[in-house]
């Protein structure tokens, strides 16, 4: 699976699937979502836009999560002014797949809409609306989600939609899904979305992000052995806050029960640059579990195995954090995943929207533990205003080493190679020493056999 870039079909075509999530039906998965217009133009034009114009519920279907055939795009009727943040669920009494979404139908922003289709594989049509779904503050929700649990029953993850302090499991009507029943209170406190659930070995997970648009965060959760609670005091997901979940925000959560083990897979919305935060549409990482609680590997590049479950980090995993100083948002002095002096982003992306300025004498590092040992490439484009900067590697087992750093007033990379981990750790990044310098786009990756 590789990150931070236009995934395609096995036709060729670009994935347009925003705000959905994925159903496992006997061997296969499929997943559903939402085309807007605004992901087609921006597949031509990279640059960052707000056109959520609804084109379409798109269905694909997989058996090992790669690679992804489009099954198809559906229009159902009454659809409103905005769609989205669906998923959908099968119902065992009426052989349908339900379709729950969040929409906007005659002005009224607290809808929740319904469609059905007789196969996983898409051509939904519209079934109903429901206005005002009960127990939820202001009548709306802000993100949502489905969650199907083990016993077939599913239920509607949400916030409140203004303030979206509140928190909630709404239960579907067991005998079609066609209904929000009386909601459950989860929790209250800071504004969240992007709330999505998931469950391992007995205990529910509800997750949500920081309510900033479509933009990056760490990754709020709760927990609890029973879905109705008592739930745990809101916890970060570990490694989440390092890289603010691999520059997205909380989408939905795939579990592929394997023969050997079960994986979560963190399924991130970075999405058609919506939120200004970097090329990539769907951002996809594995999360293990350490000491009973979940943990996050953010990822460029891995594998998995569907059958067994299993996954592993790919060889062309980049290593570094937040390499393109995309995750922060704002303006700021420090970069999230890195230490740094005297410097701060810059609206100069060589690609995004930022890179990161060293002013004078300033330093920017990085260090990355539990590194597999072995032969590594550290790279970084750079632009400076005079020579005397330099790129360096050290503390990874061997002498240290350093490039310098060109006077050049466009994009140009820096190299650093055959660098031999052997301590499983490395510390890397550029020093100046009066230049005014940029850079983007860090790699650190394993060197091929």
């Amino acid at each position: 699976m590789f990150n931070d870039t236009f995934c395609k079909d096995t036709s060729g075509t670009p994935i347009y699937s925003q705000g959905g999530g994925v159903l496992q039906v006997g061997d296969t998965y499929y997943w559903y979502g939402v085309q807007y217009r605004g992901a087609r133009s921006y597949v031509d034009n990279p640059v960052k836009n707000g056109d959520t114009t609804f084109e379409g519920i798109t269905t694909y279907s997989s058996k090992d999560l790669v690679n992804w055939k489009h099954e198809a795009t559906d229009k159902p009727a009454d659809v409103g002014s905005w769609f989205g943040r669906l998923g959908v669920a099968y119902n065992e009494n009426t052989r349908k797949y339900v379709l729950v979404a969040q929409a906007w139908v005659g002005g009224d922003a607290n809808s929740v809409y319904f469609a059905t289709s007789d196969s996983p594989a898409g051509g939904f049509v519209y079934e109903h609306v429901q206005a005002n779904p009960p127990g939820i503050a202001n009548g709306g929700t802000g993100d949502q989600t489905i969650f199907q649990d083990d016993d077939g029953q599913a239920y509607m993850i949400s916030s409140s939609q203004k303030g979206r302090s509140n928190r909630y499991i709404s239960p579907l009507r067991a005998s079609d899904f066609l209904q929000v029943e009386q909601a459950i209170p989860v929790y209250r406190g800071g504004g969240r979305e992007g709330n999505c659930m998931f469950k391992h070995e007995g205990t529910y997970y509800f997750c949500s992000s920081d309510l900033h648009g479509w933009n990056t965060s760490a990754t709020y959760c709760v927990s609890a052995t029973n879905i109705r609670g008592p739930w745990s005091e809101e916890f970060v997901m570990k490694n989440t806050e390092l890289d603010y979940s691999h520059v997205t925000q909380t989408g939905f959560f795939v579990h592929v029960y394997g023969t050997e083990q079960t994986t979560i897979i963190y399924a991130g919305d970075r999405w058609a640059d919506f939120a200004g935060n970097g090329i990539g549409f769907n951002q996809w990482v594995p999360l293990s579990f350490r000491g009973g609680e979940p943990y996050f590997h953010s990822l460029s590049a891995w594998t998995l195995n569907a059958t067994t479950g299993r996954w592993a980090v790919a060889l062309e995993n980049n290593w570094v954090l937040n390499p393109t100083f995309e995750a922060d948002r704002i303006t700021v002095s420090t970069p999230v995943g890195w230490s740094a002096s005297n410097g701060s982003n810059s609206q100069d992306g060589r690609t995004g929207r930022w890179s990161w300025q060293l002013n004078g004498t300033a330093s920017l590092s990085q260090s990355v533990a539990d590194l597999p040992n072995g032969t590594y490439t550290l790279e970084v484009w750079a632009k400076s205003n005079g020579a005397g900067a330099e790129l360096y590697i050290q503390n990874y087992g061997g002498a240290g080493k350093i490039a310098p750093i060109p006077e050049s007033t466009s994009w140009s990379r820096v190299t650093i190679s055959d660098i031999a981990v052997s301590d499983g750790r490395v510390e890397f990044g550029v020093t100046s020493s009066g230049q005014t310098v940029k850079v983007d786009d860090f790699t650190l990756i394993a060197a091929s056999d």
